[in-house]
């Protein structure tokens, strides 16, 4: 018998349709697992082309597309009906040094994608969102503190936040709720490739960085994608429907309320 990701036990989003955008891999991924297993009719975008078998394995639809492409996203999305909940998790995570000459285009992408892209599906999706649906934004703990190197992925998790607490007054009176997760440090290929980063600038070794980000958790150990997708299932159910314009950290006690 499969064992259900951890939090995700007890959820049921059966005749609820859901898409996750960058869910191809990482934590987009491991969200769209959850749903699946909560029976939701599932849909996963991404911009790569493992979204196809990834979507494949979960009994998914594909939706494959460039999120910094308005018009690309309107037609990828065109063909679906109703939306119940849309999880905007696509994003880039890279350093962007300013005394890197090379930095300032990868930071545009990273703004581009990640508060833009997030704009566009938005956009796209929400005339196919019924009243009392759901709109979930992957932010991450940098969306509310940040570190050095990393100043255009820490904005734009700022901005989605401010994008998230915006479309919560908005689409308030329509039963619609907006909220951000803010996740931690999560062992996915982009976070680890972080901490390689963070690693060679201090010319320290990856397990003594490791570490001391572990030490900070009030609770050790490195989280999984499966870790935090419980989460995201409660904040799109019938039990969150009170909840709305909120960032919330997942992250082991990392960051203290």
């Amino acid at each position: 018998m499969s064992v259900p990701p951890a939090g995700t036990a007890g959820f049921d989003f059966t005749g609820r349709a859901v898409l996750v955008t960058g869910a191809s891999r990482g934590i987009g991924q491991g969200i769209a697992v959850a749903f699946a297993r909560a029976g939701a009719r599932l849909w996963m975008l991404a911009e790569d082309a493992g979204i196809e078998a990834a979507a494949k394995a979960l009994g998914a639809g594909a939706l494959r597309c460039d999120i910094r492409d308005p018009e690309a996203v309107s037609a990828a999305l065109a063909p679906l009906g109703r939306i119940d909940v849309l999880v905007n998790n696509a994003g880039i995570e890279r350093p962007t040094w300013l005394g890197d000459p090379g930095a300032a285009t990868v930071a545009a992408r990273i703004l581009e994608t990640n508060v833009m892209g997030t704009e566009h599906v938005t956009r796209a999706a929400l005339p196919k969102m019924p009243e009392g649906g759901r709109i979930l934004l992957t932010s991450s703990i940098w969306g509310k503190t940040a570190v050095p190197g990393f100043s255009a992925y820490a904005a734009s998790k700022h901005a989605m936040i401010g994008l998230m607490r915006s479309w919560a007054r908005e689409l308030g009176p329509r039963g619609i709720t907006v909220n951000a997760v803010c996740p931690g440090w999560i062992g996915t290929e982009a976070a680890l490739a972080s901490l390689a980063e963070i690693a060679r600038v201090e010319d320290r070794p990856e397990e003594e960085v490791m570490a001391g980000l572990m030490a900070a958790q009030a609770i050790p150990g490195l989280m999984l994608p499966g870790d935090i997708a419980g989460l995201y299932l409660f904040l799109a159910s019938d039990a969150a429907a009170c909840i709305s314009g909120q960032a919330i950290c997942i992250d082991r006690g990392e960051t203290l309320a």
